[in-house]
Formats: C-alpha cells, structure tokens, sequence
C-alpha cells in the first residue's frame, strides 16, 4: 500500500508491504530499517536499531493517529480514499487469515477451539515471552479453521499459530 502522508509540517511518502507475515516500509523512497509485526489489530511492536516501540494506530473523525511512547502524532492522509481501501491489507481481515507469533516466546493458553466463532480481536492464544504474557487476538471475525500451536510448545517469531477462515 502507498501513501502520502503529512506528518506535522512534513509531507511524506509511505510504502507498506507484508512479507512472511512481516511489515515492511520504505519512507520516502528509502527501506526503512525497521522491523515492524502487528500484534494486535492496530497495535504494532516496531523494532528500529536495536529499540523496541509500540505504535497505536487509530482512525478517527479526523484521518488516523499515531501514538508512539504515550505521545500522539496528528497524520494527515493526502488521499484518505487509499486509507479506506488499504486498511485490509495493512490489518489482513479479508480471506483467510493466518496468525503468527509477533515474537519468540512460549504458549501457556490456548483460548479457542478448533471449529469455534471468534469475533475480531478475539484472544486466541496467550504466549509469554520475556517474563510477560500477550494475548495474541483475531484479526477478523471468522472460524477457528486450524490451531498450530498447543499449551506448553515454544514458537519462534513468525510461526503460524492459528488459521482463522
């Protein structure tokens, strides 16, 4: 997905593509040395030179906001058209979906049930890594079509852990 965005006084372009489950960005032509995993629906732990971040992203009245470290920052979509159409694929809620673990970590619950409804975001697996547990959640409303992960099984970042159809 590509964007234009103004950002403070800043016009920028953002390019956003999803590879082996990752996020991907390029910012104003330049990969962006960035390693970006969505964990939860608009909530992504993003990985720039050895720091960790979480970014909120959220629409509102106004075009989306991002908040990085408890600071907000306004953005300004040039064609909020392209954020409307794009949301899918940054979020992934069309199709199929597969959920993969955001990080290395261990499975200590698994919340749902092979053939279950689940509800976007839904938690569906709890996977603590680094003394915390994260609930990972549905992306979309669906059925639990596979479950890849059990309680007490150790998962590396990237890992399928559940199909939602």
């Amino acid at each position: 997905m590509k964007l234009e965005l103004k950002i403070g006084n800043r016009l920028r372009r953002v390019e956003v593509d999803r590879r082996q489950g990752r996020l991907c960005l390029r910012l104003d032509g330049r990969e962006a040395p960035a390693d970006v995993v969505e964990v939860q629906p608009g909530i992504y732990s993003v990985l720039i030179g050895g720091e960790a971040f979480e970014a909120r992203v959220a629409s509102g009245p106004g075009g989306p906001r991002v908040s990085v470290a408890g600071r907000e920052y306004p953005v300004e979509i040039a064609d909020p058209r392209q954020w409307r159409r794009g949301r899918g694929e940054v979020a992934g809620a069309e199709g199929r979906q597969q959920i993969l673990a955001p990080m290395p970590g261990k499975i200590v619950r698994v919340l749902v049930k092979i053939g279950d409804a689940v509800d976007a975001g839904q938690g569906l697996l709890v996977v603590e890594a680094m003394k915390m547990q994260n609930e990972i959640k549905s992306s979309k409303a669906g059925k639990v079509e596979r479950l890849a992960a059990s309680e007490g099984q150790t998962v590396n970042a990237g890992d399928i852990l559940a199909v939602i159809a």
